[in-house]
């Protein structure tokens, strides 16, 4: 079994997946924890064990990191080997072959998960195709026919807006995102309705427009949504072609299927 974990500014999220197993038609099973920069390797390995449980963690061969937090990085990485006796690949470490080019002006720059997306997308998906990402950030990328990671955009994250318009005004309360229909007004009739307005038409709004500007300038590409948030707002874009809220790790076992193949065949030769 393989375990692979990507580390977010808001969530750790780690899922299990069987070798040789198709992800494409299987979901893995996934679990969240809270980004939390002041717990340690130990506070993470215990968390790992509960969650996993003692047959998975003893079941794990290997596993795979992606990182956005570097503070996290090494703690998570020795809570891994600690809860399931395996040291785990860091993507974006020397030696951790992703087996795309990354064609943008400074490619250790680019987010772990992010290439995560990327992988997962040249390994399940049409491409050319958009990657949308709904995380602590909304971000798109490219990912060209070839598989290359092509660059992309970084725009607020929906939780982010969200939290900004409470810090910043005084007046405005707190709002709670909830499944929204294509029946909810543009124009609020109170401060709620109003601010559920701007929050999900002005990014339904938003990324339409990137959408379109995207394809107007890279062709007819396909675009794939991912992220906590893909489901909400996946109906009232139809310019999405594909729903895949599991990307990023999927990815992962994608990168760790072709190291420990490199790593197989260098022992061989």
């Amino acid at each position: 079994m393989l375990l692979a974990i990507d580390i977010g500014n808001t969530n750790v999220v780690l899922a299990c997946a069987e070798v040789g197993r198709n992800l494409f038609e299987d979901r893995p099973p996934i679990w969240r924890l809270e980004t939390d920069a002041d717990k340690n390797s130990a506070d993470y390995a215990a968390a790992i064990r509960d969650l996993l449980g003692a047959d998975r963690c003893a079941a794990v061969t290997g596993a795979i990191v992606a990182s956005v937090v570097p503070a996290l990085s090494t703690v998570i990485c020795d809570a891994v080997a600690s809860a399931t006796g395996h040291v785990p690949l860091l993507v974006g470490d020397d030696g951790v072959d992703l087996g795309i080019d990354i064609n943008i002006d400074e490619p250790e720059q680019a987010g772990a998960d992010r290439l995560g997306n990327a992988v997962g997308a040249q390994a399940h998906h049409q491409l050319p195709a958009i990657v949308l990402d709904f995380g602590t950030a909304t971000t798109l990328d490219l990912v060209g026919a070839d598989g290359a990671y092509e660059g992309g955009i970084i725009a607020p994250g929906v939780a982010l807006s969200i939290d900004a318009l409470e810090a910043a005004a005084a007046q405005l309360p707190r709002l709670a995102l909830r499944e929204f229909g294509a029946d909810l007004p543009i124009l609020g009739k109170n401060t709620v309705s109003a601010m559920e307005s701007g929050i999900f038409w002005g990014y339904v709004s938003m990324i339409e427009g990137l959408l379109a500007r995207l394809r107007a300038d890279y062709g007819d590409v396909s675009m794939i949504a991912t992220g906590g948030l893909a489901g909400l707002f996946s109906a009232h874009l139809p310019g999405i072609n594909a729903v895949d809220p599991d990307l990023t790790v999927k990815g992962l076992f994608e990168i760790y299927a072709r190291n420990s193949s490199a790593a197989a065949r260098a022992q061989d030769g």
